[in-house]
């Protein structure tokens, strides 16, 4: 392990599920993602043993089967994770996010329902916003529930449902107008339903499609799908928190620590992309020497070290944080921002350093070169984070009088 990217203070406790989770990177992941990768297989055995180590259930208090550790200590189990292979991350990610949205949000029986198979991975967690032709706009979805005596009747049609066809449930938002009378604001008429379903695609309820995996350039092995809701009926009880207008502060709440690990994703990325220019560069030889002995090959590592550094640290402070209370909207969206952008910027100098072998499917910067692109729009466009960012800092830096 090398010395860019550590993390002070962190308990025995810590520093024992970090090792734990290198080595298991290092043995189980790294030797088999490029070759996983290119075949866009799902690692199957790779989740088994995340689950063997208790991985889903990190964040899940104790009380329901789980860790109980912090955001902090999940966040730097993702960066060892990315490191290996970003798409496991994903399918991790997004379990995540769900169970902390119960944990937080849930009611007594949804927690007690959910959480402990959760712990254990038998239920597998994915959420859905998004839809086709919205991007970012939240407040503009058009999915719908309406209420009909002790049920819900759900329609529409979701995008970008990372674990689709994996999950066995689903948190959706969708749009619900009993009790908010005309004119209320968008996001006040949003709720977030928790829907159980089988695995797989077509039709994996009554209602309910998962019409099959979205092809991608880059982020696969992890599916990717659609999710298009035709008359679904869930009862009353399957509203995240027992209150309906309540769903869009769910999600931003659950995206809020979701920025935090798409952080952590760059910035396991980009020490990869480190390590791999690092080595390559002194192993290749021109002129006489190994480019490493180039002062403009050494010019690129010393970028690439100071991004890797800056994005770490960034990330473990918006993580500490979320985890002592404080709002950290800030500082989630200047970690993401800048870990994606110095993610892709580490990747494309490790891709240069490699020279034409960087171009070649043997290799395996060819890989991050075309997942790092999916950091830049993953929970929030680059852009999305700067007016997030502008917003706050005006906040906190407004003229008085």
């Amino acid at each position: 392990m090398g010395r860019l990217a550590q993390t002070e203070g962190l308990t025995d406790v810590q520093r024992e599920i970090l090792a734990t989770v290198r080595e298991f990177v290092d043995k189980e992941i790294i030797p088999v993602a490029t070759e996983l990768e290119h075949r866009d297989e799902y690692p199957t055995r790779i989740v088994e043993g995340l689950k063997d180590l208790g991985l889903f259930g990190l964040m899940i208090p104790e009380e329901y089967g789980g860790l109980g550790e912090s955001l902090l200590t999940y966040a730097l189990c993702v960066e060892e994770i990315a490191r290996g292979w970003m798409s496991v991350s994903g399918i991790i990610n997004t379990h995540f996010i769900v169970a902390y949205m119960l944990k937080q949000h849930g009611t007594q029986e949804q927690r007690e329902h959910f959480l402990p198979r959760m712990a254990t991975g038998e239920v597998r967690g994915a959420f859905s916003m998004s839809e086709p032709g919205l991007g970012s706009d939240v407040s503009a979805i058009t999915s719908k529930a309406v209420r009909e005596g002790d049920e819900y009747v759900l329609t529409g049609q979701k995008m970008w449902l990372t674990n689709g066809g994996s999950s066995t449930l689903v948190a959706v938002l969708c749009r619900t107008d009993e009790g908010h009378p005309e004119g209320t604001a968008p996001h006040r008429s949003m709720t977030t339903f928790l829907i159980e379903k089988e695995p797989g695609f077509g039709q994996v309820r009554p209602g309910l499609t998962i019409p099959g995996k979205i092809e991608k350039m880059g982020y696969k092995g992890v599916d990717t799908t659609e999710l298009i809701m035709d008359g679904l009926r869930l009862p009353a009880d399957r509203v995240l928190g027992g209150t309906t207008g309540r769903g869009f502060y769910h999600m931003m709440d659950g995206v809020e620590v979701g920025r935090v690990n798409v952080a952590a994703r760059g910035c396991g990325v980009a020490q990869r992309a480190f390590e791999l220019g690092v080595t390559y560069a002194q192993q290749r030889r021109t002129f006489g020497k190994p480019i490493a002995q180039h002062q403009a090959i050494q010019f690129k590592l010393a970028e690439m070290g100071t991004k890797v550094e800056a994005a770490h640290a960034m990330m473990v402070n918006a993580a500490r944080k979320k985890d002592s209370g404080q709002r950290n909207d800030l500082e989630a969206g200047m970690a993401k921002y800048l870990a994606s952008e110095y993610c892709k910027e580490v990747v494309e100098d490790a891709f240069r350093i490699h020279g034409g072998y960087g171009f070649s499917k043997e290799y395996e910067i060819e890989r991050l070169y075309r997942e790092a692109p999916m950091l830049l729009i993953g929970e929030g466009t680059a852009e999305i984070q700067k007016m997030i960012i502008g917003r706050r800092l005006l906040e906190e830096y407004r003229i008085q009088g």
